[in-house]
């Protein structure tokens, strides 16, 4: 196998291993605090250099009320990191962000679109 091929693997292999995590500890987190209810991790996504890790939320009630809980949300982010650094193998933790997944959003709307489509007898 080439390098590359083994890096994306270890890499992929490290971001699957900050997802569980880090749901793992979310969901907590919204048992002992209830303004963070409704919010959920959608994906996590680790830099090259794996010193970052961005961490995508969903909420049905869109990126208005993802904003209105991030405030909530930052102050757990020191207890995460430290709650990541016993769990992962390795001298580093890497840094949280934390941003709204706008994925799910436009892939309801993609689909919404179909159903129209196909009420109107185009598909």
């Amino acid at each position: 196998m080439s390098d590359n091929r083994v890096r994306d693997i270890k890499h992929a292999q490290r971001e699957s291993l900050l997802h569980r995590e880090i749901s793992n500890f979310f969901l907590q987190i919204t048992l002992d605090d209830p303004q963070l209810q409704g919010l959920y991790v959608n994906r996590v996504k680790l830099s090259a250099d794996r010193s970052m890790c961005t961490v995508f939320f969903y909420t049905e009630g869109g990126n208005a009320d993802f904003e209105a809980k991030r405030k909530q949300l930052v102050l757990y982010k020191a207890s995460l990191r430290n709650a990541l650094s016993k769990v992962l193998r390795g001298p580093y933790t890497p840094d949280l962000r934390f941003k709204y997944d706008a994925q799910f959003d436009k892939q309801r709307k993609i689909e919404d679109l179909f159903e129209t489509l196909k009420k109107e007898g185009k598909l």
